[in-house]
């Protein structure tokens, strides 16, 4: 297994679904306010988490000092990005009956949002991989890696990473293929049925596995992670339900539903959390849903207040981009600059802290003014090279 495995396992990027939320007629709001908000502080999360991860070492014990265990457990944030995803792309299909303009044109539109910045951030991943730090003990990337991240199928077939983070892009871009499918089910059926559909199946899996706690391996991890996607699609029908369900506490139904997983988590401890995430992705899926609920029904206000303050707000908006690319910076940080400068533990933590997490911040908002904007503003090569032509 690449020993990045467990380290991006434990990530999620997410690599985030942009808020499908255009409306054909009606004058509604486009996005729904919070949702960028959460996916900014995720994505730093998961910064803090790779700066933990890489400096002590032994996870998923923790080495560290244990007011920093907390950062530990960044495969819950690959969870809430994937839950994120499938609701913030299914809120403009909700408003339309769970009908979507076509399969062609969603996937172009995914594909459009998606791969630039994606290819963009492997082929700087390929460079620090080859010439400044390895992304994993397997060695430099080779041929086979550039053919299968490049075709965004790490998911189905393994080739040397050069970004450990880049796996949940591979299970993102599988769940879009899929989204219409599940969009299908969804409309013809019910949540009941979609839910059921994708969920049994995993569950019979893990009961039927040999070991107690299902080991994920290096691939497939696409069909685990569906029924979380699918939480997500089916949480965004609060957007359009009625009154009464939106007035419903949703905030403290998160909580209420969160606190099991949670209060298992601290009597079983960390590692056994770390070795059974097979069953807590399914376990804390819910809680995010209605966490999103909340967040789009307006509350709890204070929450919803923080989320759209400007700060955080830009945070969420070249989120994607973070997640793209601080890896490298990080490992480059931890492994090429901190060993000359400062001691293993603690301090080489702190300096990470004050160069890697400023440098991979100001670092993806520059790399998303290129690489990621043109492409969220712009919907076809037609307006963004008449848009360059026009700054030229």
């Amino acid at each position: 297994m690449d020993s990045s495995r467990p380290v991006s396992s434990a990530v999620d990027l997410a690599a985030p679904a942009r808020q499908e939320e255009t409306t054909r007629a009606a004058p509604v709001r486009r996005q729904v306010p919070g949702l960028d908000g959460l996916r900014g502080l995720a994505a730093l999360y998961v910064v803090l988490f790779h700066c933990w991860l890489y400096v002590f070492p032994g996870y998923p014990r923790s080495s560290a000092p244990a007011w920093l265990d907390g950062l530990m457990f960044g495969r819950i944030a690959v969870v809430f990005f994937l839950v994120l995803s499938g609701f913030s792309l299914a809120i403009s299909p909700a408003r339309h009956g769970w009908r979507s303009d076509g399969v062609g044109q969603f996937l172009r539109r995914r594909a459009w949002r998606i791969l630039p910045p994606y290819w963009a951030a492997l082929a700087m991943s390929l460079i620090i991989s080859w010439f400044v730090v390895p992304a994993s003990h397997y060695g430099p990337p080779t041929r086979a890696t550039i053919l299968v991240y490049g075709l965004v199928a790490q998911d189905v077939f393994h080739a040397p990473t050069p970004n450990g983070a880049f796996w949940s892009i591979g299970v993102e871009a599988e769940l879009y293929l899929l989204f219409p499918l599940l969009l299908f089910v969804r409309r013809r059926l019910s949540a009941v049925v979609l839910i059921a559909c994708v969920t049994l199946p995993v569950i019979a899996g893990g009961l039927m596995a040999t070991d107690a706690s299902p080991v994920e391996g290096d691939n497939w991890l696409a069909p685990h992670l569906a029924p979380v996607f699918v939480a997500g699609m089916v949480g965004a029908g609060v957007v359009v339900a009625s009154d009464r369900v939106r007035r419903l506490p949703w905030g403290w139904f998160a909580v209420l539903a969160a606190m099991p997983v949670l209060a298992v988590g601290v009597v079983k401890g960390s590692v056994w959390t770390v070795n059974h995430y097979f069953w807590v992705d399914l376990a804390i899926a819910p809680a995010m849903t209605m966490l999103l609920a909340a967040v789009a029904t307006g509350r709890p206000v204070v929450l919803v207040r923080l989320l759209t303050t400007r700060p955080i707000q830009a945070l969420g908006n070249f989120s994607y981009s973070l997640y793209l690319i601080h890896l490298p910076i990080v490992m480059a940080v931890i492994r090429r600059v901190a060993p000359h400068v400062v001691s293993p533990g603690l301090p080489t933590f702190g300096f990470t802290l004050v160069l890697a997490l400023p440098v991979s911040v100001l670092g993806a908002w520059l790399f998303s003014q290129i690489f990621e904007m043109p492409f969220k503003r712009n919907r076809s090569w037609k307006s963004l090279i008449a848009l360059s032509r026009s700054a030229s």
